[in-house]
């Protein structure tokens, strides 16, 4: 399967497994969306991990496909924009681990991701200038700076995992072998949180980011109410409150 789910106590893991590269046809990328929603929607589960299977973790559409019926356009530029989109819009944090090559719509997934923990070897490219196309600068430029991402797209050029991260858009980059055990542990992090609190945090979040600072804190603070009202809010309190009672300093 293209795209199969594998679920490992409070993360589920959103497994991108389309051999040779993970390029996914029309069909893959709208198919994609209602996993992601899916996941973030379960009760049970408190984060998503988006990776890749094989040697990459996502080099973007199929062009072989719309080599073969450039019709098909329309559906897959669709998938894009909804999958991205469910990414974002995921109620549940969403973390992107990444290895070798990140392309095109797999540039999509990081960029709208709220996390990304990169291998050694990954690295981002838009090479659509190369490819007749156009799209990815958007989700890019979450990660990393204007001139920069200009200058890639410009030139297709590749941003190493090291340079990513020295930039800020990459959270931690670690040995290719420890990836996934990486990954995983900082999922468990989140997944250690209250559902509420972290369904209430991204919203929170996704809301605050186009706006100016006095905007964005005055949007924050309807959600800090929110939370307050909530028992995981009176619990967290009591915790804080009783352990502060033990601290030595």
């Amino acid at each position: 399967m293209p795209i199969r789910t594998e679920i490992r106590g409070r993360v589920a893991e959103i497994v991108l497994d389309q051999p040779p590269v993970n390029a996914l046809d029309s069909a893959g990328w709208n198919e994609l969306p209602g996993i992601i929603t899916a996941a973030g929607r379960d009760p049970e589960l408190r984060c998503v991990l988006i990776r890749g299977a094989g040697r990459g973790f996502c080099a973007g559409v199929d062009i072989k496909e719309l080599q073969a019926h450039p019709e098909r356009i329309v559906a897959v530029n669709r998938g894009n924009y909804l999958t991205f989109r469910a990414v974002r819009a995921c109620e549940l944090p969403v973390v992107a681990a990444v290895h070798g090559f990140v392309i095109g719509g797999g540039i999509g997934i990081c960029g709208a991701s709220d996390v990304v923990i990169a291998a050694d070897d990954a690295f981002f490219s838009l090479p659509e200038v190369d490819r007749g196309a156009m799209g990815g600068a958007a989700h890019l430029s979450r990660m990393l700076p204007l001139h920069k991402v200009r200058a890639l797209f410009f030139t297709g050029g590749n941003c190493p995992a090291a340079e990513a991260w020295r930039l800020g858009g990459v959270e931690k980059v670690v040995p290719r072998a420890a990836l996934l055990d990486e990954a995983r542990a900082f999922c468990e992090l989140i997944a250690a949180k209250s559902r509420r609190a972290l369904v209430l945090a991204k919203e929170s979040l996704n809301g605050i980011e186009p706006l100016d600072v006095d905007r964005a804190y005055r949007f924050e603070q309807g959600f800090t109410f929110e939370m307050y009202m909530s028992p995981d809010s009176q619990k967290a309190r009591d915790a804080f409150v009783e352990s502060k009672g033990r601290a030595e300093f």
